[in-house]
């Protein structure tokens, strides 16, 4: 059986990121050769969820275990027939033999709300600046008051 684990880097020794969607590779393992696949997760940018189950899905993965998962997702990867699994953290080869030891549970619903990791919006240059400026500029315009 493949099965997919979101982590910050490729291969097995890589630690698994529990950012579904915004992880940075997708580490397809066939859990009978131990034989890992990195994919870097091109849709980590933008409309993560439900572009990064497409892709798990298309790489023939039954089943992906990951840290948290928003419902968007969850649905999509339930609709292509994949099984959902979290996981705390570790490598992912640690993961992996976790799963094949039995020790995960699957689960069927999101564990986080839709749009959990997009934050609140205040970062610079997108107008969530307080206004704290006084006009008090130290120009070298040679007026003085």
């Amino acid at each position: 059986m493949k099965v997919c684990v979101t982590a910050a880097g490729p291969g097995l020794d890589a630690n698994l990121d529990p950012r579904f969607g915004r992880c940075a590779y997708f580490v397809v393992v066939d859990t009978e050769t131990m034989v890992a696949e990195s994919i870097p997760n091109s849709s980590a940018a933008s409309g993560a969820g439900i572009q990064a189950a497409q892709t798990i899905a298309n790489a023939g993965a039954g089943a992906l275990i990951t840290g948290n998962i928003g419902p968007n997702a969850a649905e999509t990867l339930r609709a292509a027939g994949v099984k959902v699994y979290l996981a705390p953290g570790g490598s992912v080869g640690e993961a992996i033999e976790k799963f094949k030891n039995g020790e995960f549970s699957e689960t069927s619903s999101a564990s986080v709300s839709a749009h959990a990791g997009m934050g609140a919006g205040g970062g610079m240059g997108r107008g969530g600046g307080r206004g704290g400026g006084r006009g008090g500029g130290r120009g070298q315009g040679g007026q003085n008051w």
